[in-house]
């Protein structure tokens, strides 16, 4: 009783411990007003603690479909801030909520198509990963009105005063370095959803 007790109390600790590393590295919440400069920043550092959080996660409980739920843990967490913006006036693309359940599918289908092979799921589904959540939140970001509208009519209380907006050059940043993002992205996340699994082998 104790064992089994303990192992789904370590279940909770790394599911909630992991969800907090994510959402906290880089810049989680695309602010519309410097979402597309901060696009390379939010990419490589969420595709690599969206596999290492998330292969850790699927692979001490065994069951494909682990990852998408961390993944809507996040997002639910994500919405509830978008709220919290919207209930202080702002509008409703003020904040973009990023896109990490596709993602997190594709490595739950990786895990289950290759029988639970974790191997498989390292490689095969951290790259898959790396590569779609870039593209996922290029995409959501492109849907949303103009980031320079926002950026003058509602310049965020939390921004020091040499980042607040005065001309419109965040323009320039349109154009954003997918490439960089989704490359780097696939390219750490690999290795080091390799590491974590290894430290979960031991």
């Amino acid at each position: 009783w104790l064992r089994r007790t303990t192992h789904y109390l370590f279940i909770v600790v790394v599911a909630v411990n992991s969800t907090l590393l994510t959402i906290n590295a880089g810049d989680y919440i695309f602010y519309t007003d410097w979402a597309w400069t901060s696009f390379v920043v939010f990419s490589i550092p969420q595709s690599t603690m969206l596999a290492v959080g998330a292969i850790y996660y699927m692979l001490f409980t065994g069951v494909p479909g682990t990852a998408t739920y961390y993944a809507t843990i996040m997002t639910i967490y994500t919405w509830v801030a978008k709220g919290a913006w919207f209930a202080l006036g702002y509008p409703y693309d003020f904040i973009t909520v990023p896109v990490w359940i596709p993602s997190a599918m594709l490595l739950d289908l990786t895990y289950w198509a290759t029988r639970r092979n974790k191997h498989a799921a390292i490689l095969i589904g951290g790259t898959l990963v790396g590569l779609s959540l870039p593209m996922f939140n290029m995409i959501n970001l492109l849907l949303v009105r103009d980031p320079l509208e926002v950026a003058f009519k509602y310049p965020r209380p939390t921004l020091p005063p040499y980042m607040t907006p005065i001309e419109p050059q965040v323009g320039k940043f349109y154009n954003s370095p997918v490439a960089l993002g989704a490359g780097a992205g696939a390219v750490l996340t690999v290795p080091i959803a390799a590491l974590g699994a290894k430290l979960n082998t031991w």
